[in-house]
């Protein structure tokens, strides 16, 4: 069983960046796609970003599109840790971000309900 970690969040000011990380930690994660969701309070859990599990170094990514160009999701598979670079940070981006393995084949990468197994979750506040 695949066990995730998810660090790096804090407090930023408007227009500044941040780079999560997802370790994962027991059986590799490295053959799963791994996800970013995001939770503001009163609100839904949200898809952020998501990256395939990969062939031969090549990765497919997938973005929520009002994140498109700001938000960047990577993948280090030996050291097991998946990566959501955010840049240009706005005040609306503040949310509880959650890492996430995609165990099961099929479904969609942007759909919450195929994550299996879920971060504790990280707080990224943006200040106005």
């Amino acid at each position: 069983q695949v066990q995730l970690v998810d660090s790096g969040g804090g407090l930023v000011q408007a227009g500044g960046s941040l780079r999560l990380s997802c370790a994962g930690s027991g059986r590799t994660s490295s053959g799963y796609a791994m996800g970013w969701f995001r939770q503001a309070p009163g609100k839904e859990r949200e898809f952020v970003a998501a990256i395939s599990w990969g062939t031969a170094g090549v990765y497919y990514t997938d973005y929520a599109d009002s994140l498109k160009g700001r938000f960047a999701i990577s993948r280090d598979n030996a050291k097991s840790t998946v990566y959501l670079q955010m840049n240009s940070l706005k005040p609306e981006d503040t949310a509880v971000y959650y890492c996430a393995a995609k165990v099961r084949v099929g479904g969609s990468i942007g759909d919450k309900t195929w994550y299996d197994i879920w971060g504790q979750g990280t707080q990224v506040t943006v200040s106005s």
